[in-house]
């Protein structure tokens, strides 16, 4: 018997395969639909004319009917949900003077633990292998030797990311304060009283009836969780605008201690943030750059491992920071795969649902060996915005979910240039996908975050209009030389 797997190209029986199941029901109609066409075409006038005439109609049909068709219309517009269009975003861009060089940083590690060089060279591993580039920043206390985070300077550092990211909105959009009606902020681990909300409504004069939230302690997946939030929240107020700001205040939480765990923040973590506009007015439909799909949260706090991997903490000299676990990638991989078998049935078209489902019944019942079906994601998402967390976390999102280079360009590229942002890098990454020019008409686009707790958690959205390359944003002076080559090791 010939090989015919070296006769016949398999890329094209699984598309042959995709087209059958995915249009399983257009191929079946269509021929039922043409048969009764013929049939009726066979009848000669008289008898179409006969078959018209034994159709009895008569008042009380007719107005029973009616009104039958008008409340199940009024049931269906009144329970369908509404439409949340995203118009536009804005992000934090910081200023040249904030730069942290490789050389920069680690002089200063070896000032600042200048009796502890086996912590300055575990930083210097760290940072030849993170992906970071020369470019990122730190906020300007941290540029202190030693740093000096007060209060006055980590909210100092709040309001000049997160007034910068809001007046770029309130330009691009045309938003005035006053038709803000919901407002929601996120950060993680600054905290402060009065909330960073209410710093954003007394810096705007916000109106004294405005819905606002201020979420802390949720880790870098906290702008999913705040875009979930506004979703819920214009589900219920009719022709309202929500403003998201996402960030992460760097100044109160950079590490000056000997743990290896808690260093491993500081040569990541960089400043940043986001300001998202929501909306459920329906003329924001025609300007609105995407509308919001689905999102997916899983969280796996249950499981005391998953709980502690990413945990705030003293040390033994009482030094607070936050400690990252070894166990964490394999914790996020668990997280992932939870998150993925929820949004799996609502994104994938059906000859990979089917795929899966024989797989999985094939390890059920014949062979627990068997290795499992992973779904092919590329099918139903056209770009995949992946948390720029780490080398790591990319690395391993890449090789679990089959994806191509280019899938996660944007995500190495935004912890190239910016680091990691925390829960903004995803707005970061979008915008990176923009200015080069991707972003079309009905392109779908995977929202992915990690975060302590230990969650994962998803957005997809859809783009409503082909979107222009953008003459301004974080990447409008360095588009041109993206993307760059990342090497495994830079030798410092």
């Amino acid at each position: 018997m010939p090989d015919f797997s070296k006769s016949i190209k398999l890329k094209y029986v699984k598309l042959g395969y995709q087209y059958l199941v995915n249009h399983i029901l257009y191929l079946l109609l269509i021929p039922i639909m043409v048969a009764s066409l013929i049939e009726v075409l066979r009848l000669g006038p008289d008898e179409i004319l006969n078959l018209w005439r034994s159709l009895h109609f008569d008042l009380l049909q007719i107005l029973v009917s009616s009104f039958i068709i008008i409340v199940v219309a009024t049931v269906y517009f009144m329970s369908k949900p509404r439409i949340i269009y995203l118009v536009d975003y804005a992000c934090y861009k910081p200023p040249v003077t904030c730069r942290v060089p490789f050389a920069t940083f680690m002089e200063h590690s070896r000032l600042i633990l200048k009796n502890n060089p086996k912590s300055v060279q575990f930083q210097m591993r760290i940072l030849e292998r993170s992906g970071l580039g020369e470019e990122t920043c730190l906020p300007p206390a941290i540029h202190y030797i030693p740093p000096t985070p007060t209060m006055e300077s980590a909210r100092g550092e709040a309001e000049i990311v997160i007034f910068s990211a809001m007046d770029t909105l309130f330009q691009k959009t045309g938003l005035k304060p006053k038709d803000i009606d919901i407002l929601i902020v996120n950060c993680s681990l600054f905290s402060p009283t009065p909330s960073l909300s209410a710093m954003v409504i007394n810096k705007y004069k916000l109106r004294s009836n405005i819905k606002s939230f201020n979420l802390s302690g949720m880790g870098c997946s906290a702008g999913i969780i705040s875009i979930d939030l506004a979703r819920d929240l214009l589900q219920v107020h009719p022709n309202s605008n929500a403003v998201v700001v996402s960030t992460e205040i760097i100044t109160p939480n950079y590490y000056q201690g000997n743990e290896r765990a808690m260093l491993l923040p500081n040569c990541l973590f960089r400043m940043g943030g986001a300001a998202i506009l929501l909306s459920n007015r329906r003329r924001e439909g025609s300007r609105a750059k995407y509308k919001l799909v689905h999102v997916v949260r899983t969280h796996k706090g249950a499981d005391d491992k998953a709980y502690r991997c990413v945990f705030e903490e003293e040390d033994t000299e009482g030094k607070v920071g936050i400690s990252l676990s070894k166990d964490l990638m394999a914790i996020a991989g668990e997280a992932l795969k939870s998150n993925i078998t929820t949004m799996g049935p609502l994104v994938l078209p059906a000859s990979e649902q089917l795929l899966f489902l024989m797989t999985l019944i094939g390890r059920k019942i014949f062979n627990p060996k068997w290795k499992p079906y992973i779904p092919d994601f590329k099918q139903a998402f056209e770009h995949f915005c992946i948390h720029a967390g780490g080398r790591a976390v990319i690395d391993e999102l890449q090789k679990n979910l089959q994806l191509s280079a280019e899938h996660v360009e944007a995500s190495r590229m935004t912890l190239h240039r910016f680091g990691n942002t925390s829960s903004s890098s995803l707005w970061y990454e979008m915008s990176y996908i923009e200015s080069k020019g991707r972003m079309k008409k009905g392109d779908r686009v995977w929202q992915i975050a990690f975060g302590s707790g230990f969650k994962c958690n998803s957005a997809v959205w859809k783009c409503n209009k082909t979107i222009k390359t953008p003459s301004d944003g974080p990447w409008s002076d360095c588009i041109d030389r993206y993307p760059v080559h990342i090497p495994e090791i830079v030798k410092l």
